[in-house]
């Protein structure tokens, strides 16, 4: 008869006896890009997305899960054809790692070595912030190393970056600090064909005439959402997009107006786009993002470094 196995005592080794051999600590075998790689996958639930997030192949990230579930002895996804789900245990792991490989990973690095803080961002680091970096550097004598991740905090609750850039808010349930940086304006994005042609020919748009069109949306770094018209005059939305990738090819078939920080824009060129000025807009406010506990002392040091003042 099988037993039932709680993710929790596989990892202490405290709960009862499988098949498979262990050791006194109860997780032989179980290594941190394992942990790196479940961890990817439930935030994404996608082992494609996961699978770029991490810069591996797909079928080295499936092995991979399936080797952290064999040592565990406990099934943590459920695969379908169209998307992967958590298990009971898999839920119960994510929530114990969440806050755990970020403190791992500080204690990991090696004492009296190269200090080198990560700096986490989305799609694009503001211009602005090579200064700070620079003032950093200067400061402290320690590197910085840019981790661009798609996710909507750039890798700061996985433990990859320990300092962000965020455009917009924080996710309202994310345990962090925030300091705005700067204010970026926006400018829309409008398809050179199709329902949208016409507008790609103007050489202003006001805001409150995009609440007429359809919006294209980046749902997991976007900084422009339909919550921003004031209520009852707002877009629809048309659809969305998982990445900036995603959001500029959608834009340019037609399926919407898209708005974007006026820099991201500017660096950014498509030829079945173009970015029109915008007025009138709100401002999108950009912010570093550090853990409310917890913290690297470097990530400390960089935090205080100009901005605007706390949020």
């Amino acid at each position: 008869m099988n037993e039932t196995v709680d993710v929790a005592d596989v990892m202490t080794g405290t709960g009862p006896t499988t098949a498979r051999p262990r050791g006194v600590d109860g997780i032989d075998g179980v290594e941190l890009r394992h942990l790196r790689a479940f961890m990817a996958v439930a935030e994404e639930r996608s082992f494609t997305y996961a699978a770029d997030r991490l810069r591996v192949g797909q079928p080295a990230l499936t092995r991979t899960v399936r080797a952290l579930e064999e040592a565990l002895a406990t099934r943590l996804l459920d695969r379908t054809t169209r998307r992967v789900e958590l298990t009971e245990d898999g839920r119960r792991l994510y929530a114990e790692l969440a806050p755990l490989l970020p403190r791992l990973a500080a204690a990991l690095r090696a004492p009296g070595g190269q200090r080198v803080l990560r700096l986490g961002f989305t799609s694009l680091l503001p211009g602005a912030c090579a200064e700070l970096n620079a003032e950093f550097e200067a400061a402290t004598g320690a590197g910085v190393r840019l981790v661009r991740r798609d996710t909507p905090l750039a890798g700061l609750d996985t433990g990859e970056s320990d300092i962000a850039v965020l455009r917009g808010d924080a996710p309202p349930d994310a345990d962090v600090r925030t300091r705005v940086l700067l204010h970026e304006p926006r400018v829309a994005a409008v398809g050179r064909l199709g329902a949208t042609g016409p507008l790609a020919r103007r050489r202003v748009l006001d805001w409150a005439e995009l609440a007429d069109h359809p919006l294209v949306v980046n749902t997991v770094t976007g900084s422009t959402r339909p919550e921003l018209w004031p209520a009852g005059r707002r877009p629809r939305l048309a659809c969305t997009a998982d990445n900036f990738d995603e959001w500029l090819e959608a834009v340019a078939a037609g399926h919407g107006v898209g708005v974007a920080p006026r820099e991201v824009a500017e660096r950014h060129t498509h030829p079945g786009i173009r970015f029109v000025r915008l007025k009138n807009a709100p401002p999108v406010t950009v912010r570093l993002a550090l853990p409310t506990r917890g913290a690297h002392p470097l990530a400390e040091r960089f935090f205080g470094l100009g901005g605007e003042g706390g949020g």
